[in-house]
């Protein structure tokens, strides 16, 4: 994943683009960048690795080194980023939010014309970012660049550009899987995916851009290049995971449709009799914890923290590249609250199961810690694909997925013809994958969101809304 920030104004844009990067810094943990331009310096670009620092102690010496009233910045799980480009269409600087599935083949593609070439990373790979600006390179403007390379690449980009007249270009990916939001103050305008990270700033949302819609933005104005098309397919896991909570997308708030999403969970089981007997409701945090906020609202069941994630100097659990590094970060975290745990009968939400891994430390952890029984409740379906358009989770085998693990050592191939069936909680084989992953991670009872109470709780339309994790559904 990732996010970015941008800012178009008559006063100095750095402070506002520092402030608005460091925002995006739970949506990606790898590399961060900024590129500014100033009328005497020009444009201007840094970057760092902040896998093992955050985002401020790698650019707070950035006020004293960048000067521009037209600024970008760019947090990335992947390549390095902003870069800044020379090409027939001018210098620019260009950061890239999304996947791009099909980079070999479109690097071969443009190879074999173009005489051109690329710089290589270790091990012979493309820095993506680049690879978008040859796309765009290709055309004869901005607008039909942007347009056609988005046609081309098989995945998402949602693309920043940062002219060397200091106007910035945004672009949402083709069919708007991610946010791009324009505010606006008396000074200028901002260019933000979390729109908590505008208004925190002192701009007001003027507009959030439409599927495939590249505008261009200068201090007088906003001025639409592309129309928007008219399909969209927003990532349903925004909501459901690593949006933040203070932030709204297509108009929905966040930690509202998680409080919302809970409440579904809740009347489920109250219809179901799964109720009776619960002692305390918990999340497992920090996500899943409004939806289990949702859920206590509803039931009724008394909302506790059994434990407590100790983050003053423990980062997030995913942060490590390896999974035994994560692991050991997230067990290290949890502080217990042993009155709460003890020959308690505990009920917890998570906002998701991928590998669980994880959940089964913590699960082992409550335990050990005097639990006398544990059950889970996930705020979204089981997880049957990996994602191929935003890349949220690191598995590179979906075979790593828990539900397609525990699927295939129930029925072998035979059972990867019935994941929708195995995915319901009514059918034979829906139970069957509950029950075994609960024998396998030491569950007291396991269930699932539904497809529609996701969809319901999110509430834009399913035909709005990518699933495809959960469906393999384009």
């Amino acid at each position: 994943m990732g996010g970015f920030f941008a800012v178009v104004s008559k006063r100095s844009a750095i402070e506002d683009v520092f402030f608005g990067t460091d925002y995006h810094s739970h949506l990606g943990t790898r590399r961060a960048g900024l590129a500014a331009y100033d009328k005497e310096i020009g444009l201007q670009r840094e970057i760092h690795n902040i896998q093992n620092s955050p985002f401020r102690t790698k650019f707070e010496h950035t006020f004293d080194e960048m000067f521009g009233n037209s600024a970008m910045g760019c947090i990335s799980d992947y390549d390095p980023q902003p870069l800044l480009i020379r090409s027939k269409l001018g210098t620019y600087a260009i950061c890239v939010i999304g996947v791009v599935n099909n980079s070999d083949a479109l690097i071969k593609q443009y190879l074999s014309f173009s005489g051109g070439h690329f710089g290589a990373m270790t091990g012979g790979a493309v820095n993506s970012t680049e690879l978008v600006a040859a796309l765009i390179n290709q055309k004869s403007n901005f607008s039909d660049g942007i347009t056609f390379a988005q046609s081309e690449i098989d995945g998402t980009a949602s693309i920043l550009i940062l002219k060397e007249d200091g106007t910035v270009l945004a672009a949402r990916d083709r069919l708007g899987r991610l946010p791009v939001l324009i505010g606006k103050n008396e000074d200028g305008y901002c260019v933000s995916l979390e729109s908590f990270a505008c208004s925190k700033l002192g701009y007001e949302i003027e507009k959030e851009l439409g599927p495939g819609e590249v505008v261009e933005i200068t201090t007088e104005g906003v001025t639409q290049l592309v129309k928007p098309g008219k399909k969209m397919k927003i990532c349903s896991f925004l909501w459901s995971y690593y949006g933040y909570s203070t932030s709204s997308y297509e108009g929905v708030n966040v930690e509202i449709m998680r409080y919302r999403n809970g409440q579904i969970l809740a009347e489920t089981d109250r219809a179901e009799g799964r109720l009776e007997g619960i002692d305390y409701v918990g999340g497992v945090p920090d996500s899943g914890t409004p939806h289990a906020i949702g859920y206590a609202n509803e039931s009724k069941i008394p909302f506790a923290r059994a434990f407590i994630k100790y983050t003053p100097t423990w980062s997030r659990s995913f942060t490590p590249t390896r999974q035994t590094d994560r692991n050991r970060v997230a067990k290290m975290k949890q502080i217990p609250v042993h009155d709460l745990i003890r020959y308690k009968n505990l009920l917890f939400v998570d906002d998701s199961i991928v590998r669980g891994t994880q959940l089964k430390e913590t699960v082992d952890f409550l335990y050990e810690n005097g639990a006398k029984t544990v059950h889970m409740r996930s705020a979204c379906p089981p997880i049957m694909y990996n994602c191929k358009y935003l890349a949220f989770s690191r598995s590179n085998n979906e075979m790593e997925l828990l539900a397609r693990k525990v699927i295939f050592e129930l029925e072998g191939e035979e059972g990867m013809k019935h994941l929708e069936e195995y995915s319901a909680s009514d059918t034979e084989r829906g139970r069957n994958l509950r029950k075994a992953i609960c024998d396998k991670l030491g569950f007291a009872s396991l269930e699932f969101q539904t497809l529609d109470g996701i969809c319901e709780a999110i509430g834009i339309g399913k035909e709005n809304l990518c699933t495809y994790c959960w469906n393999g559904k384009e």
